[in-house]
């Protein structure tokens, strides 16, 4: 089987450098695959406007927003989409919504679940005709907030993105990337590698600085150095760590930088095996970069891999709405299939 159907993300015919070089070659071109097409782009877009029709129907006043990885930009291609809803309700209506969603052929009930016992109350279910997940909840402004807030991030730290993508992935394949399992959010996360960027000893503000050293030194921080019990992150003028409340029971403790009471770590009662599996990817990807065998084996393909199953959909979503996308008489196909940042169409 070719390199490229095993890592997906490594190109044809490019000679990838060894080492620590070679590992930031594949970190850049991963971020360049993982990316959405266009075609991507505007599934996702057309669903949130078929959405936001039938809520307008059921309540003319209420507002319909994105949030989390759809707006920041920093998602994977079996994301889900995260939706809020803002209105005003004496109860919040979730079994009306999850009737309305099965009536119009939105779900099927065999994927609809409905956590109204959650902290968030929250609809999931998985959209009928595109496949795609879907996360619906009500009056959590929050979310918009931290989405804009990653954004600016992201503009500060040019590196941010590619950093983020490649360890959520990781995390995602290990089924620690969800909070009501216990892992960390895409949220928490960020706040975490925004963190690690703040405190860099060299300062990494520019797009050139090497992403396959700073993926290690990320993994060798928050693997190994780490003290997770005692230390608080905060990223308040300019980044600093802070000893934890005694009175603190969180494995983790990660004030939200738009509210410093609220520790949206409290609910990540996994970080353990979040840390052992960090340290586990600086040991193998420290081996692999120093290794004298590698035959043009991917490095980062030791660490991270991807389903038949996301690249099928994904190809299965191209096939059947890819002519959703309009090629202009002065663009070629090839251009037009290019990645695109998603929160720049949005």
């Amino acid at each position: 089987m070719s390199m490229t159907k095993l890592f997906p993300w490594r190109k044809e015919n490019y000679n990838y450098s060894d080492g620590v070089i070679g590992l930031h070659e594949e970190i850049d071109h991963y971020y360049q695959y993982i990316l959405p097409t266009p075609c991507e782009h505007v599934v996702r877009n057309e669903l949130v406007k078929r959405i936001e029709a039938m809520v307008h129907n059921l309540w003319p006043m209420a507002v319909v927003e994105i949030f989390g990885s759809f707006r920041t930009g920093l998602l994977l291609p079996n994301s889900d989409i995260d939706i809020v809803i803002i209105g005003l309700w004496e109860k919040l209506p979730l079994r009306t919504l999850e009737s309305e969603l099965i009536a119009r052929r939105f779900a099927e009930s065999r994927t609809m679940h409905v956590l109204d016992m959650a902290q968030v109350p929250i609809i999931k279910f998985v959209d009928c005709e595109t496949k795609i997940k879907v996360d619906i909840s009500f009056n959590m402004q929050s979310g918009v907030h931290s989405a804009e807030l990653i954004k600016l991030f992201k503009r500060d730290y040019p590196v941010l993105s590619k950093l983020v993508m490649v360890v959520k992935q990781f995390l995602q394949q290990r089924g620690l990337n969800e909070v009501f399992s216990g892992g960390i959010s895409s949220y928490s996360l960020t706040i975490m590698c925004v963190s690690f960027l703040q405190l860099h000893p060299r300062k990494v503000v520019a797009g050139k600085a090497n992403l396959g050293v700073l993926l290690l030194e990320f993994f060798e921080l928050y693997g190994s150095r780490f003290s997770y019990t005692n230390i608080q992150i905060s990223l308040e003028n300019g980044g600093s760590y802070r000893r934890a409340p005694l009175t603190s029971i969180s494995q983790i403790f990660l004030p939200d930088p738009l509210n410093v009471a609220n520790n949206i770590g409290r609910a990540t009662n996994r970080i353990m095996a979040i840390k052992q599996s960090f340290r586990w990817a600086f040991e193998v990807l420290s081996l692999s970069i120093n290794s004298t065998q590698r035959n043009n084996n991917s490095i980062l393909g030791q660490i991270i891999h991807f389903n038949k199953e996301v690249v099928d959909q994904r190809a299965w979503l191209h096939k059947t709405f890819g002519h959703l996308i309009v090629v202009k008489p002065n663009e070629d196909e090839s251009t037009s299939s290019q990645p695109v940042e998603p929160n720049s169409l949005i």
